[in-house]
């Protein structure tokens, strides 16, 4: 049975909330119960950013996780603020490049992922998102690298349409980098 509930964190323009929405869509194209919260810090861009997806097959009935199965780690501020909510035996996915020596629960999965260097790699440090998001997938395999590039061709039209190889790539290179 499907219920995950993750948090996912870091600085406005980092494509956090991106991430969430690709998510729940995904769920939702698969009808499942989905609830996704965003959480906007005092900017969009360059402030704090977080959201939180519930992804079940029975209802959903609160936006509030306080307990998540697994929280996506952009920055360092968000690490300290969400990793204590992280439950036990839960998954950590660290984007590394950013957030280095720290010391991380020892009762919990972590994932240190380059995530902006492996974008870097690719091109397009705007991907880093979708590098960590395929390593999310990955491990949790609650949706296919495939199922969520459906849902950002759905969102990527027009001139954001040539945006789709590179994330593609990116979710792949997430995957590899596990």
């Amino acid at each position: 049975m499907i219920n995950e509930k993750v948090i996912i964190a870091g600085f406005g323009g980092q494509g956090v909330m991106l991430m969430g929405q690709l998510l729940s869509y995904a769920a939702t194209d698969k009808d499942l119960n989905t609830l996704w919260f965003p959480s906007y810090g005092p900017e969009t861009r360059g402030g704090t950013a977080n959201c939180s997806v519930t992804i079940s097959e029975t209802t959903v009935n609160s936006p509030v996780i306080s307990t998540p199965d697994s929280i996506i780690i952009m920055n360092k501020p968000s690490l300290d603020k969400f990793q204590p909510k992280l439950k036990k035996g839960g998954h950590l996915f660290l984007n590394s490049s950013l957030v280095k020596d720290v010391v991380v629960r020892d009762d919990v999965n972590v994932y240190n992922i380059e995530a902006n260097d492996i974008a870097k790699r690719l091109g397009n440090i705007k991907v880093a998102n979708m590098v960590i998001l395929g390593a999310y997938l990955a491990v949790t395999k609650v949706f296919t690298e495939d199922e969520v590039l459906e849902i950002l061709k759905q969102k990527f039209t027009g001139e954001k349409a040539k945006l789709i190889d590179i994330n593609r790539k990116a979710l792949e290179a997430g995957r590899l980098a596990i």
